[in-house]
């Protein structure tokens, strides 16, 4: 059944993950319309119910059950909405699960964002903000800030899908007119909403991210962290990282979607803080958040991990006017309370 949409929507593909539902809840706040699309194979419907709550709406925001691999579902979803532009965040995201299962991870992200892109141009939607990653930076610039213009290089499928990704994306612009593309490449998102009800919920048994299992380990749920290395060169030996509250994150998805209409064409921006955390120290504040001790094993290093991995933030800062507002005690006060309020996720 065709929608009443006179008023134009931005699509979020993958709205139902853990970034995406936080940018869905910042796109609502600040007036646009929405349109979810998800596979809901790593999450649920329910972050969409909290959105409602929390952005205070009358009616249910509209979610179509669709995979990007499925063509005719997607452009089922274009011949309903007036849609305008795209914030494209659904794909496959552990970089271990994609060593296993690279092409599950091709066919997923890359013929996904092709079928995406197929389809905007049918309809004549120019305008995408890409959910990008760190991930495509070659890791041999240990210590020193990633750039724009650093060299691209990954080590992981998921990596190579990102890349590729950002590939057909810029090439669609450069190939027609009209087309307005933000490729957004964040390091190390965590956090919650500072609700408590809203948060990443992995749905594996040991999350594939250190602070999710972090505040795992501090409820309870898990005995202990495994810190994978102490003997890099860092203040204490174990790895640094530039985290981002999810939060910021968010709000830089919404940033960048309002430039897409002073057409720039295809930009590159890094998000992260400038600053990093070592494991200890992010296990460390996150125990003085919880007031509660958050026991830790040294295990070997893990392959192919590396000393350091920095943003350098400061095009975001000039050119978007992007600037991280929350800070690692905040990331790790929201995170503790939606993990005490929601210990099983969104179950």
């Amino acid at each position: 059944m065709a929608v009443s949409t006179d008023l134009p929507y931005v699509l979020v593909t993958g709205g139902t993950g853990f970034i995406g539902s936080h940018t869905v809840l910042v796109l609502l706040s600040q007036g646009f319309r929405v349109v979810v699309v998800d596979n809901l194979s790593n999450s649920c419907e329910e972050p969409l119910r909290r959105v409602e709550k929390l952005a205070g709406l009358r009616e249910k925001l509209p979610f179509h059950r669709v995979d990007l691999t499925d063509k005719e579902g997607l452009r089922d979803v274009f011949r309903q909405y007036n849609i305008s532009s795209v914030i494209h965040f659904a794909a496959l995201k552990a970089v271990g699960e994609s060593v296993k299962k690279p092409l599950a991870y091709y066919r997923n992200n890359v013929a996904g964002t092709l079928n995406l892109m197929d389809t905007m141009t049918e309809f004549s939607v120019k305008n995408i903000v890409f959910s990008s990653s760190a991930t495509v930076y070659e890791a041999v610039y240990e210590g020193l800030p990633l750039r724009e213009d650093n060299p691209l290089g990954c080590t992981s499928p998921y990596g190579r899908t990102k890349l590729f990704m950002e590939t057909i994306i810029k090439d669609a612009v450069e190939a027609a007119e009209g087309w307005n593309a933000i490729m957004l490449r964040y390091f190390n998102p965590t956090g919650a909403h500072e609700s408590g009800t809203m948060g990443e919920a992995p749905q594996q048994q040991f999350p594939n991210n250190l602070m999710p299992y972090v505040a795992q380990v501090a409820i309870g749920k898990l005995p202990e962290v495994h810190v994978f290395g102490s003997d890099y060169n860092t203040r204490d030996g174990t790895g640094v990282r530039d985290y981002i509250h999810v939060m910021d994150l968010a709000e830089a998805h919404v940033i960048a979607l309002k430039r897409l209409t002073e057409n720039h064409g295809y930009e590159i921006f890094n998000l992260g803080s400038g600053t990093g955390q070592t494991v200890l120290e992010m296990i460390r504040t996150m125990s003085e958040v919880c007031g509660r001790d958050i026991p830790y094993t040294i295990d070997p290093r893990r392959a192919g991990d590396i000393d350091t991995i920095l943003c350098e933030p400061s095009k975001a800062a000039k050119e978007l006017g992007f600037v991280v507002r929350r800070d690692l005690k905040q990331m790790c006060a929201d995170l503790w309370r939606w993990q005490q309020t929601n210990p099983n996720g969104y179950e």
